[in-house]
């Protein structure tokens, strides 16, 4: 595979990690800018890429750690709702979200985080451990789930209600998704896009967002739906079938900055 398409292939990935670590959209995708600069700029760097995916986050990660404070503390474009977020990234060392987003959210071993992080495997275990611990910090909340398929939705539920929160409801249409909301604004939503009537779980986050900001986790099948650069995209997005680890990692990273990027 030729390495434009090879690294194309990866990017919309490292792009969700990007702005899951730095809780902005335009921030996180100045990073991934810097990243394939430095490709391009270094031969040795751009050759390396043919290895594969933990070489385009090692190259990452070689941005991120360089060059954070600089770009976290002049994002000109940031809202306030990333201003804020950005205050508390410089606050708090943000190696143990690197370290758990890696390996929940992106799936990679103990091994090839430390790799990428160019720190030992113990190390790594240690910074998520560190990272669960503030999980469990986590101030409770309430939670919609959006979820035609009720073994997922009650799996999501079981989840939602281990790590501390309540359930306001579940909905498994956009119009069940309305009602709950009437009776109650919740503090977060899990959301699928594609539910049971044949409506669509972005139209039923839309109708929230409408009424306010809330963090939305998106749990879905269908990623590419929503990785595509031609609208807006969520910072926090979980792939169908997940891992329990990889949820609790986006709640917490949610809650962390308390607002999602408009899917609209």
């Amino acid at each position: 595979m030729p390495l434009g398409q090879q690294v194309a292939e990866y990017l919309p990935y490292l792009r969700r990690y990007a702005r899951a670590l730095s809780g902005s959209q335009a921030t996180g995708d100045a990073f991934v800018r810097a990243t394939l600069e430095a490709a391009i700029a270094d031969d040795d760097v751009k050759s390396s890429l043919s290895s594969g995916r933990v070489a385009l986050y090692q190259t990452f990660n070689k941005v991120w750690s360089s060059a954070y404070m600089e770009i976290d503390a002049h994002d000109e474009g940031a809202n306030e709702h990333e201003i804020a977020a950005q205050g508390k990234l410089r606050r708090v060392t943000p190696f143990n979200r690197q370290a758990l987003l890696l390996t929940t959210l992106e799936e990679f071993s103990a091994s090839d985080a430390a790799q990428i992080m160019d720190i030992s495997v113990t190390d790594v275990e240690s910074l998520v451990q560190e990272a669960i611990a503030e999980i469990d910090r986590e101030t409770t909340t309430s939670v919609l789930i959006i979820e035609d398929e009720p073994l997922i939705s009650m799996q999501l539920e079981d989840l939602v209600t281990s790590l501390g929160h309540e359930v306001c409801g579940t909905a498994a249409t956009r119009t069940q998704a309305a009602e709950v909301v009437a009776e109650q604004t919740p503090g977060l939503v899990l959301a699928d896009i594609q539910l049971a009537d044949g409506s669509s779980g972005l139209d039923a986050v839309d109708d929230i967002l409408a009424m306010g900001s809330v963090p939305v986790i998106f749990i879905t099948a269908y990623p590419e739906r929503l990785l595509t650069g031609d609208r807006p995209e969520p910072t926090y997005l979980v792939t169908k079938p997940f891992l329990e680890a990889t949820v609790s990692a986006a709640i917490s990273q949610a809650l962390f900055f308390g607002s999602s990027q408009p899917i609209g």
